[in-house]
C-alpha cells in the first residue's frame, strides 16, 4: 500500500505564530490563562496545558494572571472587559481575522450591513461580527433566500478566514442573484487565509489519485472539516479523524493507494502517529 500525503498541509504560519506566543509567555511569565482553546485541536491544547496554559471559558474571578486571547480573536467588549480588570494580554489573534475585524468595524462605520460568510456559532465568525457593533449578519449559503430585504441596500461581505474560495464565490453570486434588485451598493472584502486555499487546493488534487482520503484534524476544527469536504466534493471516499486511535482497518481493505491531509491546526507528530498505524493496519 502507497502512502501520500498533500503537498501542504499541518500548522499554518498563524496557529505556528500563536504556539510560539503562548509557549513563550509561559517561559517567562509562569502559568497562563487561554480564553477558549488557543487552536482547535484537543492534542495540541493538552500539550499547551503541560507547559502552563490553562483553558478558561469566562474572565469571571481571573485576575493577577497573564491572558491569552486565542488565534480566532475576540470583540471589543470582551477587550474592554479585559482591560478594565488590568491584566496582561497576550494577543494571539491571527493577522488575517484582525484584518476582518478592522473592515467589519470600518464597513460598520461607513453605514453597510456587514455580512460574514461563514459558521455562525465559530468563534472567529462571532469575533467578526462583534466588531460591526449591530450591524452584521452571519450567512450560509442555505440562508440567502431567506435574507431580509431592508438589510440589503448597502452590503458588505467578509468571509470566515477559513472558508473555500469556490464557496465563497458561489456565495457572493448567489446572493446578486436572488437579490440584486435590494443592493445599490456592494463590496467584497477577500479576507480568505491563502494557507488555507492551498492546503484545500492540495487535498483537493491529491484526493483524484488514491482510493481512500484521510484528513486529520481537530473534529472541531473548522478548517479541517472544509478539507474533508473538499476532498468529497471530487469524489474521494473521506474519513475526518482527530487521531490514529480512530483509523479504521476496514477502511483499508483492498486500498493501494490512500492520502492524507492535515488540518492547519494539525501537528506533524498526529500525521506521523497515523502513518504508523496504517503501515501497521495496512494487509500484507
Amino acid at each position: 500500500m502507497e502512502i501520500l500525503l498533500a503537498r501542504e498541509m499541518g500548522f499554518c504560519w498563524g496557529v505556528r505564530r500563536a504556539i510560539d506566543l503562548v509557549e513563550k509567555a509561559t517561559e517567562e511569565r509562569g502559568p497562563i490563562l487561554s480564553l477558549g482553546p488557543i487552536v482547535h485541536n484537543p492534542q495540541v491544547v493538552a500539550a499547551l496545558a503541560e507547559k502552563g496554559v490553562q483553558v478558561t471559558s469566562s474572565i469571571d474571578g481571573v485576575s493577577g494572571v497573564p491572558l491569552a486571547i486565542t488565534a480566532h480573536g475576540v470583540g471589543p467588549k470582551v477587550l474592554e472587559e479585559v482591560k478594565a480588570k488590568k491584566l496582561e494580554i497576550i494577543d494571539t489573534t491571527c493577522p488575517i481575522v484582525t484584518r476582518s475585524q478592522r473592515w467589519a468595524e470600518k464597513m460598520a462605520e461607513d453605514g453597510f450591513t456587514v455580512i460574514v460568510y461563514g459558521d455562525a456559532d465559530h468563534r472567529e465568525v462571532k469575533g467578526v461580527l462583534s466588531w460591526a457593533k449591530g450591524k452584521g449578519i452571519a450567512l450560509a449559503e442555505g440562508d440567502v433566500p431567506s435574507l431580509s430585504p431592508e438589510l440589503l441596500s448597502r452590503v458588505a461581505i467578509i468571509p470566515q478566514t477559513t472558508q473555500s474560495p469556490v464557496r465563497f464565490a458561489a456565495f457572493v453570486g448567489r446572493l446578486l442573484q436572488e437579490h440584486l434588485g435590494q443592493i445599490s451598493e456592494l463590496r467584497v472584502i477577500n479576507t480568505l487565509c491563502n494557507v488555507t486555499a492551498s492546503q484545500q487546493a492540495a487535498a483537493r488534487e491529491l484526493a483524484q489519485e488514491v482510493d481512500l482520503m484521510l484528513v486529520i484534524g481537530g473534529h472541531n476544527s473548522a478548517n479541517s472539516r472544509h478539507l474533508a469536504e473538499a476532498c468529497r466534493e471530487v469524489g474521494a471516499e473521506t474519513h475526518h479523524i482527530e487521531t490514529a486511535a480512530e483509523l479504521e482497518e476496514q477502511w483499508l481493505a483492498g486500498r493501494k493507494r490512500v492520502g492524507i491531509a492535515a488540518g492547519a491546526s494539525t501537528p506533524d507528530w498526529a500525521v506521523e502517529e497515523v502513518v504508523r498505524r496504517i503501515r501497521k493496519m495496512a494487509p500484507k
